[in-house]
């Protein structure tokens, strides 16, 4: 029997100058995410911590992962996530 990801919270640090749209939109084009949101939590200096809940048919953990590191940002933990079985 198989299962997909279908919502995956993370916990990511990112820089102010990367645009939290841009980051949204550019995970909402991921193969398998229907929605992104995206909620800041910290603000530094040079900084923002931000939150990404991300749904979708089959959220691909290794290809968010890929989008977040190319917006300069690093993922710091998984806090939810919810796995279904496929029928």
């Amino acid at each position: 029997m198989s299962s997909s990801v279908k919502k995956i919270v993370i916990d990511a640090l990112k820089p102010r100058e990367t645009s939290v749209l841009d980051l949204a939109k550019a995970l909402c084009d991921v193969s398998g995410i229907d929605e992104v949101d995206l909620t800041v939590m910290e603000v530094d200096a040079k900084t923002e911590t931000v939150k990404l809940t991300l749904h979708g048919s089959d959220v691909n953990y290794d290809n968010i992962s890929k989008v977040i590191s190319d917006h300069s940002s690093t993922i710091r933990s998984i806090d939810d996530i919810n796995v279904s079985k496929l029928v």
